[in-house]
């Protein structure tokens, strides 16, 4: 496997970046896999290798480059929550100020980038996310319907620009939502408005998990929700982009 540290060029600068590659001297499908909140790190990065052992070539961005290179600060071993509030007193400003114009504009690097790279096979791409990555991938998918083939988000605030943007996705989808993220009744709305939108989805409650339940670093993390959503992305990633060994 070829695993790299990139530099991408964007609209508001450079972008730095993890990279995962199979190294077999084939090209294979691209996926654009955007992080959560605290970023590139090792618990993410070995998520990029799990998904390129599969068959994917991956590319992990740095949300918050405007602020720095990864790592932009220190972060625990293990995120517990007696360090979340200090993170997040240094985060949430960064989130906010990430808009859906930065984010769209970044998107289109990526994407450019992805499809320049001489291991990245032609044809659509996946993206996929985690917490506000999730968000990012959503828009992604949206502004590039042409090129986004495969959309997966987990434990992310899929419906926050509204349904205009959700009708835009001609991708396949898959949603992972957190218990304590939505209840019930709100997947159910969620899914009459993906149902309105005609998308080939599904979007479902993981059991027993709270936010950021596939995050092995964090207090979070839940064993059974990540191996669902690797059950859930592989075979969606699999069918869409027509490729990639679908086993986990």
């Amino acid at each position: 496997m070829l695993i790299e540290t990139l530099q991408i060029p964007t609209a508001d600068g450079l972008a730095d970046a993890f990279a995962a590659f199979p190294d077999d001297g084939g090209r294979h499908p691209g996926v654009l896999m955007y992080p959560d909140g605290f970023g590139i790190r090792p618990a993410l990065a070995e998520m990029a290798r799990e998904l390129a052992g599969h068959g994917y070539c991956v590319l992990v961005p740095n949300l918050f480059y405007r602020q720095g290179s990864s790592p932009l600060f220190d972060l625990p071993g293990h995120i517990g929550a007696e360090a979340r509030p200090a993170i997040f007193a240094r985060l949430m400003p960064w989130i906010e100020a990430h808009t859906a114009e930065r984010a769209l504009r970044d998107a289109d690097a990526y994407l450019d980038f992805l499809g320049a790279r001489p291991e990245v096979a032609a044809g659509p791409v996946a993206v996929t996310g985690y917490c506000i990555g999730g968000l990012q991938a959503v828009r992604t998918a949206a502004a590039h319907p042409g090129r986004v083939a495969a959309l997966a988000a987990f434990h992310a605030p899929v419906a926050a620009d509204g349904p205009g943007v959700l009708a835009a996705i001609t991708a396949q989808v898959h949603f992972g939502h957190a218990a304590s993220d939505l209840t019930p009744e709100a997947l159910d709305a969620l899914n009459r408005t993906l149902d309105a939108a005609k998308l080939d989805h599904t979007s479902e409650i993981y059991p027993g998990t709270v936010h950021g339940f596939t995050m092995s670093d964090t207090d979070s993390f839940d064993p059974a929700g990540l191996r669902r959503h690797w059950d859930r992305l592989l075979p969606l990633l699999g069918t869409a982009l027509g490729t990639g060994r679908v086993t986990g």
